[in-house]
C-alpha cells in the first residue's frame, strides 16, 4: 500500500436509523433514532476520521444550524464531506443547486461537495452510454457547474461528480474533462455502476484518477430462477474485491480518505431487527477496514 488512508462513514450506512436519506421509497422519512450530533460521538468512539453527510442529517440548512454542525465536527476532530443531489426523486432533502451545495459545504467546514447528477435515462439501460437524451442533460449540468466556478474558486470547495446509479463512468469523465478545472473531479462509488450494467472494476479503474472522494461499498450478487439481485452487505461479505479496489484508489486517486458505505435493506426483517443488523454490519465493516484491509495503518 502506498499511502496512509483515513477512514470515514457515509451516513446512508445507517439509513434505517433515519440518517442519510430515504432512497427508493416515496414515503414519510424514517424517524431519527440517531441524530448527527449523536453520530459524531459514535464516530469518535469507533475511531473514525470523518463523516460524509447529507441534507437529511443537517435537518436544517439555515446558517445557525450549519455553524452548529461545523463547530461540532471541529470539536470532535472529524472532517466532513457534503453529499447532495441535483434532483433527488425520493428524498427532496438532498436536492440543492450546485451553488447552494457548495455554499452549504463551505459553511459546515467541508472541503468537498459531492453531487449526484440525477440523470434520467431512456430504456433499455444497456448500450445507452452517451445517449442523446443523456447528453442533453449533461450539457445543462455543464452550464450550471461553469456558472458556479467563481464560487468554487472563492470557497476552495472541491466539487465531486458521482457515478450514481444512473450514470456511466465515461459520461462522468466526459463532463469532468469538458469542465477542465482542478477543483472539479469525481466521486467513485465502487458498486453503483451495476445500476447501468457496467462492470464495477472497470468503472473504479476509470474514475479513480479523477476521484477526490469515494463511496467504498461491498455488494453480494444472488440469483435464483427469477433473476439476480445485487444488495449491500458489510465490507468483506460480498463479491467486490475490496483489496483490489482499495489498491486502485490508493495508487491512482488524489485522496487520502476511504469513505465506506453499506446499502443495507430490511428484507423480510422487522424494522427493529433490520436496524440492529445494519448497525452490526457498520461496526463489522469498520473492524474489517482497519484490521483486514489495513486502512489507517
Amino acid at each position: 500500500m502506498n499511502k496512509k488512508m483515513k477512514l470515514g462513514l457515509h451516513t446512508y450506512t445507517l439509513h434505517l436509523w433515519g440518517l442519510g436519506q430515504n432512497w427508493g421509497i416515496v414515503a414519510e422519512p424514517r424517524p431519527k433514532e440517531i441524530n448527527l450530533m449523536q453520530l459524531m460521538d459514535m464516530a469518535v468512539e469507533w475511531g473514525l476520521d470523518g463523516l460524509h453527510i447529507t441534507g437529511c442529517d443537517l435537518e436544517s440548512k439555515d446558517d445557525k444550524r450549519l455553524k452548529e454542525v461545523r463547530d461540532a465536527a471541529e470539536e470532535h476532530g472529524l472532517y466532513l464531506e457534503y453529499n447532495f443531489s441535483l434532483n433527488e426523486e425520493f428524498d427532496s432533502r438532498l436536492t440543492d443547486s450546485i451553488e447552494d451545495g457548495i455554499r452549504i459545504a463551505e459553511k459546515i467546514g467541508a472541503d468537498i461537495g459531492k453531487v449526484s447528477l440525477d440523470v434520467r435515462r431512456p430504456r433499455p439501460l444497456y448500450g445507452s452510454c452517451f445517449h442523446p437524451t443523456v447528453m442533453t442533460q449533461l450539457c445543462g449540468i455543464y452550464d450550471e457547474i461553469m456558472d458556479a466556478i467563481p464560487l468554487i474558486e472563492e470557497t476552495g470547495v472541491k466539487l465531486a461528480l458521482e457515478n450514481h446509479t444512473e450514470t456511466y463512468a465515461d459520461e462522468v469523465i466526459w463532463l469532468i474533462e469538458k469542465i477542465n478545472h482542478p477543483l472539479v473531479g469525481a466521486c467513485v462509488d465502487t458498486v453503483n455502476s451495476m445500476g447501468v450494467l457496467e462492470d464495477p472494476v472497470s468503472a473504479v479503474e476509470k474514475l479513480a484518477p479523477y476521484a477526490f472522494v469515494n463511496h467504498f461499498c461491498d455488494h453480494k450478487l444472488d440469483r435464483d430462477q427469477f433473476g439476480i439481485r445485487f444488495h449491500g452487505v458489510a465490507l468483506g461479505d460480498g463479491d467486490i474485491d475490496c483489496f483490489k479496489t482499495l489498491k486502485t484508489i490508493e495508487e491512482n486517486s488524489p485522496t487520502d480518505r476511504i469513505t465506506f458505505e453499506i446499502e443495507w435493506d430490511m428484507g423480510d426483517d422487522s424494522l427493529e431487527a433490520a436496524r440492529q443488523k445494519e448497525m452490526d454490519a457498520c461496526i463489522k465493516s469498520i473492524k474489517y477496514a482497519r484490521e483486514v484491509l489495513g486502512i489507517g495503518k
